[in-house]
Formats: C-alpha cells, sequence, structure tokens
C-alpha cells in the first residue's frame, strides 16, 4: 500500500494548537506498515477521554476542548484517522473501506496504547468508526458521549442532504477541505483556521481518504458495512453503561440522529434532557449533569462552533457517572 506523509512544515504555527504530537505504527493489512499521529494531553494516570473526528477534519478539531478537559483532570486522546491529519494518508481510493479504518483505529488505540476506562466522544465518522470501536470491545469503555454522528445500517433512507453530500464528494472537480468545514459550522472561520484544515493535504494526492468517506457510508443493505454495524447494534442494544446524547440543533445531515440511540440503547435510559445555549448550561434539577443535551447553536461541527460547551458536558456527564 503507497502511503503518503504530509511534511511537518505544514503543522508549524497553527492557531491555538501548541499541542505536542505523539506516533505509533500500525500493521496496513497489505504486509506494510501506516503510522498514526495522535494527541495525548493531561495526566498519563488518568482514565482517558477519548476524542475522535470525522470527515474531512482532523484533530485540529478538538483544540477548544483540549484544555477545558485537561483542567478538569483528564487525560486526553485525540487520535487523526488514517488518511487525515497528521496521519498517514494511502493514496489510492480503494485502499479504504469502512471495516479497514474501524480496524486501524483498533490497532492503535488498544493494542498500541492499551486504553481502559475510556470515555468516548464520537462526531460524524469519529462516531461511526468509535461506536464500531465500543461493540467490538465494550469492556473497555467506561461511557460514552455521541453528537452529529450515527451508525448506519443502510436500512434506512439516507437524508437527501447526505445524499448530496455523497455526490458532491465523487464528482467535484475540487474538495476544498477547509471550506468544506466553514460551510459546516455556524459561525464563519478566519481564514487562519480555515489554512489549518487544509494544512494535512498539501495537493489533490493527499484528500483520496477524504474523498471516498462519504461513499463508504452503509445507504443501502447490500453495502459491504451494512452487516458489521448490524451486528454492532446488537451489541450497542445490551450496552447499559451510562451513554449520552449531545447533537446540536443545526446540522440537516444528521438531525433526528438521536433518536435510534435512545430507542435501543440501555445506557441512554434514565435521563433528562437539556440545553445549551450561548455557553450556559440550563441543568435540569436531580440530574447532576446527566442529562441527553441539545446544543443551540451548533452545526456540524459543533466542536467548531460549541467546543467549549460540549467539553463542559463531558466533564459533567464523568462526574455525575463515577
Amino acid at each position: 500500500m503507497k502511503a503518503l506523509r504530509t511534511p511537518d512544515d505544514r503543522f508549524a504555527e497553527l492557531p491555538d494548537f501548541d499541542f505536542e504530537p505523539h506516533y505509533v505504527e500500525i500493521d496496513d493489512s497489505e504486509g506494510g506498515t501506516l503510522r498514526v499521529h495522535y494527541l495525548d494531553e493531561g495526566p498519563a494516570d488518568a482514565p482517558p477521554v477519548l476524542l475522535m473526528h470525522g470527515e474531512p477534519s482532523w484533530c485540529f478539531l478538538y483544540r477548544h476542548m483540549i484544555p477545558v478537559l485537561v483542567d478538569a483532570g483528564h487525560r486526553v486522546i485525540a487520535p487523526d484517522l488514517i488518511g487525515f491529519g497528521r496521519s498517514d494518508k494511502p493514496s489510492e481510493k480503494s485502499d479504504y473501506t469502512y471495516a479497514r479504518h474501524v480496524e486501524w483505529m483498533r490497532l492503535a488505540l488498544f493494542e498500541r496504547l492499551d486504553l481502559n476506562g475510556i470515555t468516548l466522544f464520537g462526531q460524524d465518522w469519529g462516531g461511526l468508526i468509535g461506536l464500531r470501536l465500543v461493540a467490538a470491545e465494550p469492556e473497555r469503555f467506561a461511557r460514552v458521549v455521541i453528537g452529529n454522528t450515527g451508525l448506519p445500517t443502510g436500512h434506512g433512507p439516507a437524508s437527501e442532504a447526505f445524499l448530496k453530500w455523497q455526490e458532491f464528494s465523487r464528482t467535484s472537480p475540487h474538495f476544498p477541505i477547509g471550506a468544506i468545514i466553514n460551510g459546516g459550522c455556524t459561525t464563519d472561520l478566519t481564514p487562519e483556521v480555515i489554512a489549518a484544515y487544509d494544512a494535512p493535504f498539501p495537493d489533490d494526492s493527499f484528500v483520496a481518504g477524504a474523498r471516498i468517506f462519504p461513499s463508504l457510508v452503509p445507504t443501502s443493505p447490500d453495502d459491504p458495512a451494512s452487516g458489521d454495524n448490524s451486528a454492532a447494534w446488537e451489541v450497542l442494544s445490551t450496552f447499559e453503561r451510562p451513554f449520552l446524547l449531545a447533537f446540536s440543533d443545526s446540522d440537516p445531515i444528521t438531525r433526528g440522529g438521536d433518536a435510534p440511540f435512545l430507542a435501543k440503547v440501555p445506557g441512554t435510559s434514565g435521563q433528562a434532557h437539556t440545553t445549551i445555549v450561548g455557553g450556559g448550561l440550563a441543568k435540569v434539577p436531580g440530574t447532576s449533569g446527566q442529562a441527553h443535551t441539545t446544543i443551540v447553536g451548533g452545526g456540524h461541527f459543533l466542536q467548531e462552533d460549541r467546543g467549549p460547551d460540549v467539553a463542559a458536558v463531558i466533564n459533567d456527564f464523568i462526574e455525575a457517572t463515577r
């Protein structure tokens, strides 16, 4: 498998991103190796909060959440998926499959880093992959928080917004990563932040993974990943550890995506619902911070629009469910 590696100088002096890079090597499934980048902040002996990004972002997305979580005493692990950020980028679209993405992260997070007692936060593909990891080894996870994500099997209709996104990713002659992320936010990103999202991709030869990712989402039962996701749902339907939903109110792609989890995952039960508006959490009496949350004013990339608020939800949830 031929893989590209973004030069380090592309990541120099990014705004609000003064974090030390860490790396592990994993098998690429074809006899070679791939390098996975991750951030590792906070006390090394604390249970990890695992922050998983999606398409087409990278761990830069979590720069405003990491300090809030570390200040609360947590160890924070934020990997770059293969094909993104500082992780290696296989050059051919055919190198990427849903199953390989799950296996690559399993190797990095479980076999190399041996994470346990994990609090997962997954958004977009960070949820699609992260929830498969929960299903694969549920005993490693103390609790789960998801926002603006899902675990599709292809048995229900995909939204029109998502189908348009799939088509765009396949056919657009230009794939402007930073501009795409800016379009998925309710706030206008600065030129410097947009450039930081473009940084991992010096030219079009680096974007094979970002291009193919939307097409890997199962949209029919015939999809190769449909059976694996259905099997993961069977595990999640028995997952009784705390499971929190923190979706934003302004994402047309994942709107309503919290409903299947509320209906099927026992760990979501027994919790109230609250909202975050303008940086303040409206507490529900008796919940002690353990409440499904609607984050008002957040777009698809709620980490950009309301990052400190999302981190505060995670902190409250950990404290309420120790």
